[in-house]
């Protein structure tokens, strides 16, 4: 028997307008609905329960290259036997290490968490500065995580880009960016100053959950049909 033709049908997605600064707020109201049903980043997390920027701080840095589960079981652990600057810095590294064990480059958060303890008692008194430009001074802390204490520990705006707000705001079309850094530089000028605050947690539960790096789980996915998806090349 001859072999039948495979018929490939045309992806139709590929015709849909790009997400734009008019029907963000539409999307947006879309995924708040939504998001009760997802897992919610852990900082924000911390942020809700402990009500403390430093601890914000802290759990931000540990966060960084680590999953959500094993962050909140090294916070947990961290912050039972030390949660100021002043306790922290009683705290000698190798036991800083084996408490937050298996964080991503645990060796390298405990140096930094030190660093940032030693340079919020000598430069701000021991508190957390609530200011990018401030947050940026301390050792270990970049744009990434500066944004997020400011929007989470002090509700102040700012854009915080992580690899979920990076891919899908391009896979959206709202912006064209190659690096975060550039995204969060983008969004500015694009995003209403409005979403500042909500767009990353939203954004990174909505990543884990559905709009995988990989084959995202379209056929689960509420905002669907408004999607372009830019740059997907298969799905579920």
């Amino acid at each position: 028997m001859a072999n039948r033709k495979r018929i490939t049908r045309p992806d139709r997605s590929a015709d849909r307008p790009a997400v734009t600064p008019r029907t963000i707020a539409a999307i947006l109201h879309v995924l708040r609905r939504e998001a009760p049903g997802w897992n919610a980043p852990i900082v924000g997390l911390i942020a809700q329960e402990r009500r403390d920027p430093f601890l914000t701080l802290i759990g931000c840095i540990l966060s960084l290259r680590t999953r959500d589960e094993t962050t909140e079981a090294a916070c947990a652990r961290l912050f039972a036997r030390a949660a100021t600057p002043d306790a922290m810095l009683r705290l000698n590294r190798r036991t800083l290490e084996r408490l937050i064990y298996p964080v991503g480059f645990y060796r390298t958060k405990a140096k930094a968490i030190l660093s940032i303890c030693r340079d919020l008692k000598e430069c701000f008194g021991g508190r957390v500065p609530d200011t990018i430009d401030e947050l940026l001074t301390l050792s270990g802390v970049g744009r990434k995580t500066a944004n997020l204490v400011v929007t989470e520990a002090f509700g102040k705006p700012g854009i915080c880009v992580d690899t979920h707000v990076h891919r899908i705001s391009n896979r959206w079309g709202l912006v064209r960016t190659k690096v975060p850094d550039r995204t969060e530089v983008a969004l500015r000028e694009v995003l209403p100053r409005r979403h500042w605050l909500e767009y990353n947690g939203l954004l990174v539960a909505f990543g884990q959950t559905i709009c995988h790096p990989l084959s995202p789980r379209c056929s689960r996915c509420p905002i669907e049909r408004a999607c372009p998806k830019i740059g997907v090349v298969r799905s579920r």
